[in-house]
């Protein structure tokens, strides 16, 4: 939230510079982003009144004239939108010939005939404000013509404050003032009432009932909708510039000057932090204010910017007195049906405006709208409908239920102070909201979750200086939080507002007690075992990458992976608008960023969400070889070489790995076809891993060969046993194996070790023949088998186990190589 420093001290006129605000705010939990230097319109620009307006024939130019004051009259040629058809009066930014702004001398030149004296400029060009789409425009009477800027519109700073979600009551610049007093000490200035109403308004506000069930479910909270609203009428504005003043800070907050009554709406949103909403009287037919949801499914509504927004019973809107059936929340959402024009909708409630009702350059007739509204359904809503302003940021953290007619009232006063209105005397007030109750707490409780010793009395005046009511009993206090204070509901909310103004720095370094619950033994065993597999794949070369869980159809598609179920309601970009169902494309995007030619070895550890729910897996991607050929001739990027470090990380994890060919339709769509396989961890399939399919390769413009692993997390352990290594030798034998091309290697090693017994130790391949003699269609797979004992085997031994391995393998329609 951007202030200027200027506001701030007007509000608390002993207030430290603002270099040393920074600490402070820092202490109270609100620090600084950074405080901006502003400096004044530079020497040369001056105030000039305008004395006509006239449009020049085929140009999109405007020519003014202007009274200077000791500079006379003077002519400019202005291509600003808003120059054309200015009143005689509105005064404007002039930058006199001689001025320089940035590396631009002006001074006078022809413009299509007209000799333009100077430069009629916007804040952005004069470097006051970001606002460059007009020019800066001022009421008549603001000041004498020539009158130099920078003596209106002085040097500033502008506090950024960093400002946490549940501190609501600090978005404004009355909100921050009053928190800064409360935790300096220090005199509140309040900012003016405006005109206090006396007696009933001239509009009458219909409210839905309270308790209205939107979930149509009886377990869900109850929502209200809006619980306290306030309007007022100003008859006889007379719109245009806003004063000087008030467009100074309205800049400098960072907001865009639009006109009085905009402008006014606008400031009381800032320096009170009660948004507003003004109409033009001329559209609330029969004077009345309706407060309803929707009316049915599919109602749309056009915004005052043009945006359509379709809506529905769970959205709140504010419509006029014209003949509607406003249905049960029930009925309407039974209503459903083609997408319908809201009738008479003057805005979606604490959002945005409508097109019907809204503020024009006549209007003279004003209904000020100021009212509470529900913060969960007013989030619900803009998230739905991707509306984010001004207003719902502040109702969706908690608005002052109470602060709704003050709001009104202020509005009023300022419309009349600057644009000659007549504000109604009565005002309409309906509703009554719920206010934060009492909450009990004892002095000893608080000091013993601070850890230091606050006396009870400092705690009472703490918490006063806050605009809490307290009542003490000896130890035990009951404290009334003030209305603004939403974020106040128990004891420990107490708590932590007296370490604030008390000051964290009073807290004494201490160190922490250790308990440790029985039920949080092993708690940590899961992040446990994650960082062990990081820290396992970092040391096999391989570099982990965080990615985005979100993705697309079209990117689902491209990768062949499962379409994603779970959709964003408000997706924040095209290609992000679901939830992945695969890890692997999001690799490979990663792969693409990867420089071309070089090693890639990528891991990532997230979560995907494919229909059958939620789940955790480990993904790896290999691209090019594992070490230049320089340092390492033969270490090439192949399936071998990447099945080589799939079994290194198993063996470090002291796991079991093995690989099982999958042919058909088992085949992942993501891999080759002639080269996937199923992971096998410690006797359980996890996953899978093979090439990339060259389609996939090609779409994602990856050249050369890619390989992929993806399994599902936690891995699956085995049981541990210590075992004294055997001093005896290995007894080796080789069996050459003939079997179809359909038979991997994996199920003959699997047979083998079924067979074969305990004294089998390890299965190794280390030959693959096919040609003649070979039957074709078949292959010769020889494997070295390693027998080890707890003494020295003798052939006696080996042999039979030999002889069961040769039969079982005949058994199987397979046959042995003799030769």
């Amino acid at each position: 939230m951007k202030l200027p420093y200027s506001w701030l001290q007007e509000l608390v006129p002993q207030l430290p510079p603002a270099p040393d605000l920074e600490p402070v705010l820092a202490s109270m939990g609100l620090p600084l982003e950074g405080i901006e230097e502003v400096p004044a319109p530079a020497e040369g620009v001056v105030l000039a009144a305008v004395t006509a307006a006239e449009p020049l024939e085929g140009t999109q130019l405007t020519r003014l004239s202007l009274d200077v004051g000791p500079h006379g009259a003077r002519t400019i040629a202005s291509g600003a939108p808003n120059a054309v058809g200015l009143s005689a009066g509105t005064m404007v930014a002039l930058v006199t010939p001689g001025t320089r702004l940035g590396d631009v001398e002006y001074g006078v030149r022809a413009m299509q005939g007209v000799e333009s004296w100077g430069m009629a400029a916007s804040a952005k060009e004069l470097g006051i404000g970001e606002a460059s789409a007009g020019l800066l425009l001022f009421p008549a009477g603001t000041a004498a013509p020539g009158t130099p800027l920078r003596e209106l519109w002085a040097a500033d700073r502008v506090l950024d404050v960093e400002v946490t979600p549940n501190r609501a009551d600090v978005l404004s610049a009355l909100g921050l003032a009053r928190d800064l007093a409360a935790f300096l000490g220090l005199a509140l200035v309040e900012p003016e009432a405006g005109p206090q109403p006396s007696g009933e308004g001239e509009i009458r506000v219909v409210l839905p009932p309270r308790g209205v069930t939107l979930e149509r479910d009886p377990s869900q909270k109850l929502r209200f909708g809006c619980d306290h609203f306030a309007a007022r009428t100003v008859s006889g504005v007379q719109n245009g510039p806003s004063p000087l003043w008030m467009q100074r800070r309205l800049t400098l907050a960072g907001m865009r000057p639009i006109d009085l009554i905009v402008d006014t709406s606008n400031y009381v949103m800032l320096e009170l932090g009660q948004p507003t909403a003004l109409y033009d009287r001329r559209d609330v037919q029969g004077d009345q204010i309706i407060v309803s949801f929707g009316l049915r499914q599919g109602e749309t509504v056009r915004d005052l910017l043009g945006g359509e927004h379709t809506v529905g019973p769970e959205d709140l809107l504010i419509r006029d007195g014209r003949e509607v059936q406003i249905p049960t929340v029930a009925e309407a959402f039974a209503t459903a049906g083609e997408a319908q024009p809201g009738q008479g909708v003057l805005g979606i409630a604490g959002i945005v405006g409508g097109d019907h009702g809204h503020v024009r350059a006549d209007t003279e007739d004003v209904v000020i709208e100021s009212a509470h509204f529900d913060p969960v359904l007013l989030r619900r809503t803009s998230t739905r409908l991707g509306l984010k302003t001004d207003a719902v940021y502040r109702y969706e953290r908690g608005v002052d239920p109470l602060l709704a007619p003050r709001g009104a009232n202020r509005v009023a006063g300022l419309l009349a102070q600057h644009g000659g209105g007549r504000p109604f005397p009565g005002a309409t007030v309906v509703g009554q909201p719920d206010l934060p109750g009492p909450i009990e707490a004892t002095g000893e409780q608080i000091r013993a979750l601070l850890g230091m010793e606050v006396g009870t009395d400092e705690m009472a005046a703490l918490l006063t200086r806050l605009g809490c009511g307290v009542e003490r009993d000896g130890d035990h206090l009951t404290v009334t939080p003030p209305s603004w204070r939403v974020d106040l509901s128990i004891w420990q909310d107490l708590a932590e507002e007296v370490a604030r103004l008390h000051g964290y720095a009073h807290l004494p370094e201490t160190l922490p007690t250790l308990r440790v619950h029985t039920s949080n033994l092993g708690a940590e065993r899961a992040s446990q075992e994650r960082a062990t597999l990081r820290r396992t794949l970092s040391g096999l070369g391989f570099q982990e990458v965080v990615t985005y869980t979100f993705t697309s159809d079209e990117e689902a598609g491209k990768a062949r992976s499962e379409r994603p179920g779970v959709r964003l309601r408000n997706p924040l970009t095209a290609d992000r608008t679901g939830m992945r169902t695969a890890l692997y494309p999001s690799l490979l995007k990663a792969a693409q960023a990867h420089p071309k030619g070089e090693r890639a070895l990528l891991f990532e550890i997230g979560r995907i969400f494919p229909a059958e729910g939620e789940q955790e897996r480990l993904g790896l991607l290999m691209r090019g070889p594992l070490a230049p050929q320089t340092h390492a001739p033969g270490v090439a990027g192949n399936f071998r070489a990447f099945r080589g470090l799939a079994e290194a990380f198993a063996a470090s994890l002291g796991a079991e790995l093995d690989v099982r060919q999958r042919r058909g339709d088992a085949v992942p769509p993501a891999l080759h076809p002639g080269i996937a396989g199923e992971v096998v961890w410690n006797g359980q399939g996890v996953g899978w891993l093979g090439a990339l399919h060259p389609e996939i390769a090609q779409a994602f413009g990856l050249k050369g060969d890619t390989f992929l692993l993806e399994a599902g997390l936690p891995l699956p352990g085995r049981a541990w046993a210590f075992r004294d290594p055997s001093r005896a030798p290995a007894a080796w034998r080789d069996l050459a194996v003939i079997a179809p091309n359909a038979a991997s290697y994996g199920d003959i090693a699997a047979l083998l070790r079924r067979e074969a017994g305990e004294l089998l130790e390890s299965v190794e391949p280390f030959d693959v023949y096919e040609g003649a003699p070979i039957p074709e269609g078949q292959r010769s797979l020889a494997v070295r088998l390693v027998f080890r004992g707890a003494r020295t085997l003798t052939d006696a031994e080996v042999d039979p186990v030999m002889d069961r391995l040769i039969q079982a393998v005949r058994a199987q329609g397979w046959s042995i190589r003799e030769k």
